[in-house]
């Protein structure tokens, strides 16, 4: 019998101190990462790359950040913080981009999130050289920061900067040597257009439509007041400029920080656009 009292004994309390383990589950803070995927949906950890160059009446652009929650969905809203990273981070507030919010909210029954980062395109220095914005999910709000830098972590390069394009040397007896700004009017003027490359099978079909750009491009350079008359909805003027100096300055308004130069040439009584290294644009 007193086998059996402590038998009971012993078994009441493994019971009891089974049903009190159960009675305090394991708690932990939830995280957010970036939750940036690569072409074979693994964590993508590489910079992204921006350039304002293909859209230069752009005064500005929203890169949209996603987030995700390393936890389940909860009924309320939650509050997480994204945080610009100093070191990582050679851009200017206000300047090339619109400062964070303070904290961001997560709605109610998500665990997922897409924020706003505006990044602008107002400094003419940017078509020149690249900045980069440096942003991590940091602990705030409702959420931790436990999992490693690398998932929290996103760095944007950005500019309007142009580079040559593979066609351009199969046109260069039209188009001259080649120029960055040049480039860029080009683009303007015919509306983000690339031109064929020769080497490619069934090129000569596509050649009309090349010759047809490039003389779109040339009349653009001869008269873009004409070319602004034609295509209004594009936002761009041509302006004079006030310091004497009988030039022109040529923009899109929703862009004003990015400006070609037209300058009067005397010796043939013309206007001509500037390249980056002051010499006349002319094809």
């Amino acid at each position: 019998m007193k086998k059996k009292i402590l038998y009971f004994l012993l078994l009441s309390t493994v019971l009891w101190a089974c049903k009190k383990n159960e009675l305090a589950p394991f708690a932990a803070v939830d995280n957010v990462y970036l939750h940036y995927l690569d072409k074979d949906r693994n964590q993508d950890t590489t910079t992204i790359s921006y350039s304002f160059a293909y859209n230069p009446s752009l005064g500005q652009d929203t890169v949209w950040v996603p987030i995700i929650v390393t936890g389940n969905k909860v009924s309320r809203s939650r509050q997480f913080v994204l945080s610009v990273v100093d070191s990582l981070t050679t851009a200017v507030k206000d300047l090339h981009y619109e400062p964070l919010k303070p904290s961001y909210t997560l709605p109610a029954d998500s665990t997922t999130f897409k924020i706003p980062v505006v990044i602008k395109n107002n400094d003419q220095a940017l078509a020149e050289k690249s900045v980069t914005l440096g942003f991590r999910a940091v602990a705030g709000g409702d959420f931790s920061a436990d999992l490693p830098l690398s998932l929290r972590t996103k760095k944007i390069i950005f500019s309007s900067r142009l580079e040559q394009p593979g066609w351009w040397i199969y046109w260069q007896s039209q188009l001259g040597n080649y120029g960055r700004t040049k480039h860029q009017l080009f683009l303007i003027a015919t509306g983000n257009a690339d031109l064929v490359d020769q080497s490619k099978p069934d090129a000569y079909l596509e050649i009309p439509r090349s010759l047809y750009h490039i003389d779109n491009f040339r009349v653009f350079l001869k008269d873009p007041g004409a070319w602004i008359a034609k295509n209004p909805g594009k936002g761009y003027v041509l302006v004079k400029k006030t310091d004497g100096s009988n030039e022109y300055e040529f923009y899109n308004e929703d862009s004003p920080g990015r400006r070609f130069i037209m300058r009067f040439f005397a010796q043939v009584n013309g206007y001509f656009f500037i390249d980056e290294n002051g010499n006349q644009i002319v094809i």
